[in-house]
């Protein structure tokens, strides 16, 4: 499944200006800061649990965090509507997909990406969208993609509700075995939870730095790549204002009480959490492909 890639610096810009899309689209969701990171981690854990090689599985990760790219189109009131998506607003999120696969077309290196941007959400039992794919018609980037997409969803938070313990989720990641869920992922990212291979992701936007809690919103706010104490960041939901401050080795948030301004809560990319990942991910590609 391995795609050739030559490592420069034009090959870190070129995935670089990708995973920037990407992040933008992210930030207009206010309930899902670091999604894309995480789904990405777990779809690398996942790839390499089933035997896939480094390679592909660094080729997976960087599927899982474009996955959602095509929610770019997707009007605001629809993407951070709190209760049930009425029948018109489910059919509109049904063109992400597309969406984003029309998007991601014409970039260079759009083959990397391509298969689990447009079918992540297909599912083994034919039901799934836009295609209606069957089983083995799903590409395995995608039967990868879809289960981890599912997993963050389920034991992410949001300001209307908690997140699932991880126990639950998995419970009905097994009850849809085979129908939503291909069988041999399932397997394998149940048989990872049990050894505790991936609860180091859950609830983080980076290794070792978990969401911020908003007391209104829950764990909702990233603490941004290159931040230090005495730094402001913002709730993305209900846009309250917080500083961080060194607490032993981490930094944490604390809320000021009143709402930050504009060029805070404006969606924008993490530029030096996007350049650290793309080098340390062409980092690995190169010494793999030495």
């Amino acid at each position: 499944m391995a795609n050739k890639i030559e490592v420069n610096n034009s090959t870190q810009s070129l995935f670089e200006s990708l995973l920037i899309m990407a992040a933008v689209v992210e930030a207009r969701d206010a309930y899902t800061g670091g999604h894309l990171w995480r789904v990405s981690q777990f779809s690398r854990i996942l790839a390499l649990e089933l035997g896939l090689s480094l390679q592909d599985s660094l080729e997976i990760s960087l599927g899982g965090f474009l996955h959602d790219l095509g929610k770019i189109g997707i009007p605001d009131a629809i993407l951070n509507k709190k209760g049930k998506l009425t029948d018109y607003e489910y059919e509109v999120i049904k063109t992400h997909p597309d969406i984003g696969a029309k998007l991601i077309e014409l970039h260079p290196l759009s083959h990397f990406a391509l298969e689990a941007i447009s079918y992540h959400h297909e599912r083994p039992d034919g039901k799934g969208y836009p295609y209606g794919l069957k089983k083995e018609e799903i590409p395995l980037v995608a039967r990868i993609v879809g289960i981890c997409d599912a997993f963050d969803a389920m034991t992410s938070s949001r300001p209307y509700r908690e997140g699932m313990p991880i126990k639950k989720a998995l419970a009905i990641l097994q009850e849809n075995r085979g129908s939503q869920f291909c069988e041999t992922s399932i397997d394998a990212f149940i048989a990872l939870a049990n050894r505790n291979e991936i609860q180091h992701v859950v609830g983080h936007s980076e290794p070792g730095i978990p969401l911020q809690n908003c007391p209104v919103c829950g764990p909702t706010m990233v603490i941004p790549h290159n931040a230090k104490s005495g730094d402001h960041i913002a709730c993305p939901s209900c846009t309250g204002l917080a500083e961080l401050t060194q607490n032993n080795e981490r930094l944490t948030a604390n809320m000021l009480g009143h709402a930050a301004g504009p060029a805070l809560t404006a969606p924008k990319a993490d530029e030096g959490f996007i350049t650290s990942w793309v080098t340390n991910m062409l980092t690995e590609w190169h010494a793999e492909l030495s």
